[in-house]
């Protein structure tokens, strides 16, 4: 039976979990699920390889929730992701999924209040999604909270995990969980740190995979453009006015600055843009994304925090700014668009600096890019509009950091040690006499 004749059914999903999945639109089980499910089911412990997009996150949670209908309690899974993002999203499949069981969910990240946090976790939830920092600090100061009840735990963006140094964080993790568990590991790619992790905290794992290589989706059209560094925000602005009039496009830039920048640039020239960097607060970064999932703006300008984990389904093309300089970046980046057998396209706008990096890239995912089709002559008519743009936002960025400067200055002022005041006591002392 090929994966096209497959459902959720014959994966040995009960009914209502198939039903579930129909509310949710899926039709038929994508490639890592019709590998990891039934394997899962049988419960053993799972080592899931598969490209960005894939339903990686189906492939956990249909088998986490079939056994928490059998055996319901609380703290029966938790999820560590490497982005609070992600666990936010992580978190509503698993509340969309299981509505009919009532199923209750709790976010741990950083960036929300502690005690917030605190209150939901003397709820006790039946699933925890969390960042392994948090999560630890609850393990440590939280009085009362403990993960001996868990019976599944869910690695999920492996390499990026242990990329982001939470190596430490995770087996302090590790050492508070109970050894008898089932253990979900899935990861993009199977770095040797992914398989030291492996090593630590499975049993017997059965390693399945939906992708050998990094690739990207047989339904992407993948262009680039080679500019000049000096008019790369010229054909910015050029694609997204004849692209995205009724599309919905992410940027991406390397750099926080450079995003916020192209940001209010790109609004300042009438296009509904909205950014986020992992400089912003929690709160911050949810109400922009939240903003570009309901079409409030159809242009997200991003930083590589974006690259993974978020599934955005109205995404329709990424164009890079900013080239990556590490090659498998790129998949991840265009993996927001073209998910779960959609079409998306692709732009990659590379300047004379950025060449080698570009040609790496195309080594690395086997494929030589065709040129985007545009006249430099009508970009360039852009040039006049766009540099006077960027000039405005570049004064407004220099007015926010120097009276934000000027706020810090006057609170420092305001906080007096007991020696400052002591001094100034002594010194009008000496004046009254």
């Amino acid at each position: 039976m090929t994966t096209e004749d497959m459902t959720f059914k014959n994966l040995g999903i009960c009914d209502q979990l198939v039903e579930a999945c129909e509310r949710q639109g899926w039709k038929s089980p994508l490639k890592i699920q019709a590998e990891a499910i039934p394997h899962a089911l049988q419960g053993k412990d799972l080592i899931g390889i598969a490209q960005t997009g894939s339903g990686k996150t189906g492939a956990f949670a249909l088998p986490i929730l079939q056994a928490l209908m059998k055996t319901p309690q609380a703290f029966f899974a938790c999820v560590l992701s490497p982005t609070r993002e992600l666990a936010f999203q992580i978190a509503e499949q698993f509340e969309a999924l299981g509505n009919f069981m009532e199923v209750k969910c709790a976010v741990i990240v950083g960036g929300e209040e502690m005690m917030t946090q605190a209150i939901a976790l003397a709820k006790r939830p039946h699933i925890l999604v969390g960042t392994p920092g948090r999560l630890l600090d609850h393990l440590s100061n939280t009085k009362g909270f403990s993960l001996w009840p868990l019976k599944y735990l869910v690695l999920d963006e492996a390499d990026r995990l242990l990329n982001m140094d939470f190596e430490k964080d995770i087996n302090e993790i590790l050492k508070s969980i109970p050894r008898e568990r089932r253990t979900y590991l899935f990861s993009a790619t199977m770095t040797q740190k992914v398989h030291k992790l492996k090593r630590a905290c499975l049993k017997n794992p059965l390693k399945v995979e939906a992708s050998t290589k990094y690739s990207t989706a047989d339904t992407l059209i993948q262009h680039f453009r080679l500019v000049p560094a000096k008019h790369k925000d010229c054909y910015l602005a050029y694609i997204l006015r004849e692209m995205s009039k009724s599309t919905s496009s992410m940027v991406f830039a390397r750099t926080c600055e450079a995003t916020r920048l192209l940001c209010l640039t790109l609004q300042n020239l009438g296009l509904k843009a909205i950014h986020i960097t992992g400089q912003m607060s929690q709160e911050k970064r949810l109400s922009a994304l939240n903003k570009f999932k309901r079409g409030e703006c159809n242009v997200l300008i991003c930083t590589d925090v974006a690259s993974r984990g978020l599934d955005i389904p109205s995404v329709d093309m990424v164009i890079n700014y900013d080239i990556p300089t590490i090659p498998k970046d790129y998949v991840h980046r265009v993996g927001r668009t073209a998910r779960a057998g959609r079409s998306g396209v692709a732009i990659s706008l590379v300047n004379q600096f950025e060449v080698e990096w570009f040609i790496q890239i195309e080594n690395l995912i086997g494929k030589k890019l065709s040129e985007f089709p545009c006249q430099e002559r009508k970009v360039l008519r852009l040039q006049e509009d766009v540099a006077e743009a960027k000039k405005i936002s570049i004064m407004k960025i220099k007015e926010s950091t120097d009276k934000k400067r000027r706020q810090e200055h006057e609170d420092s002022e305001e906080i007096e040690t007991p020696f400052s005041v002591s001094k100034k006591e002594t010194t009008c002392k000496k004046l009254r006499r």
